[in-house]
């Protein structure tokens, strides 16, 4: 079962804002990414955003503090960090995930766990609603060559993520914790063991997801292949095995499906719900088109964010995305993937709905 609900949207439970949006009002993000850097300490084989070049830009402290506060009073519910870098090598990173609750934000952070020492854990994990570690390896040996971040990543990441464990059982703290693999053809063969460790640590979940190349990705790995022979339903059935009322194995079965399926929905409806902040302070409509001009709302540098989300710009790249962007091509099973299909439901109501 499915208890954070990974799978699917969570729109359904944002009736206001859905109504307002449906009523053509302008309304904020429920939801937004953040990438504190650009900067990364690994390399992965499958890194979606090689194509930053890994340049160390982080982001000034004291203005994002101050959007922070804006982002809070203008609605905003959730932020995760995220995107194109590592956010623990922002040497202000606990400050920011502090003060992102204190400004009424939900935090989460996505990380590969090498710097999640217990220094930081302790400053972060009261603040944080979830934070999920990118494990993509059941040992150090395979975890060296898929995520190219040193001799002994794997260990490190596992010593931290158990300390992470400990540290919130002492105290009671709220915070999720858990893990994502990412299914390639190097790790097939570590899933079980993968899923059997962590169990054993004690985190509260392993989410088992397919590669998906980023439009923009120079990655050079082996990207042609096909999971028609993976034997999914295998795997699936293995890792079902594992799971219990502690621990949940998360098989997004449902976007391996989708990989080989058209969009039902002919236009990106999400995007009013959601936004992205880069590492550069340019602001974006969603991840998969990232250092895309096009695809810029503006930067909040030069404004604030209600002038960036009610400005001009914004209102051209709306225009733009709604009568120009072809939607199947766009990335596939992207983070607004199953929004969309609600909303386009919204909008186009299927037949018979009154038969409740």
């Amino acid at each position: 079962m499915d208890d954070f609900k990974i799978k699917s949207h969570k729109l359904i439970y944002h009736v206001d804002r859905v109504n307002q949006w449906l009523k053509g009002e302008n309304i904020y993000p429920i939801y937004m990414e953040v990438s504190p850097t650009s900067a990364c300490n690994h390399r992965c084989v499958f890194c979606a955003f090689d194509y930053r070049d890994y340049k160390p830009r982080f982001l000034e402290k004291e203005r994002f503090k101050d959007i922070l506060f804006e982002l809070g009073r203008l609605g905003i519910k959730s932020i995760m960090y995220a995107g194109e870098g590592e956010p623990f090598l922002h040497k202000d990173m606990a400050e920011i995930i502090k003060h992102t609750k204190n400004s009424g934000i939900d935090v989460a952070v996505a990380s590969n766990g090498v710097l999640f020492r217990e220094d930081i854990a302790k400053e972060c994990l009261p603040a944080m609603t979830w934070i999920r570690f990118s494990v993509n390896a059941g040992n150090n040996e395979s975890h060296k060559k898929i995520h190219n971040g040193g001799e002994n990543g794997f260990n490190k990441m596992v010593e931290n993520i158990s300390y992470a464990v400990e540290l919130r059982k002492k105290n009671n703290y709220s915070c999720a914790i858990g893990a994502q693999f990412l299914l390639i053809p190097e790790n097939k063969d570590e899933v079980s063991a993968t899923a059997n460790l962590f169990k054993k640590i004690g985190v509260d979940y392993l989410t088992i997801k397919p590669f998906i190349k980023h439009p923009l990705s120079r990655i050079n790995a082996n990207i042609n292949f096909d999971y028609d022979d993976f034997d999914l339903d295998a795997i699936g059935r293995d890792l079902e095995k594992i799971s219990d009322d502690n621990f949940k194995v998360i098989f997004r079965a449902n976007i391996f499906k989708k990989l080989k399926e058209e969009r039902r929905y002919g236009e990106c409806l999400g995007l009013p719900f959601f936004a992205e902040i880069a590492s550069d302070g340019n602001v974006y409509t969603c991840g998969p088109y990232l250092g895309e001009e096009k695809f810029c709302y503006g930067n909040i540098y030069q404004n604030s964010f209600k002038e960036i989300w009610e400005g001009e710009k914004r209102k051209e790249v709306l225009k733009m995305v709604s009568s120009d962007l072809d939607v199947k091509k766009c990335m596939k099973c992207c983070r607004l993937d199953e929004a969309n299909n609600y909303l386009w439901d919204l909008k186009n109501l299927p037949p018979h709905v009154n038969f409740i």
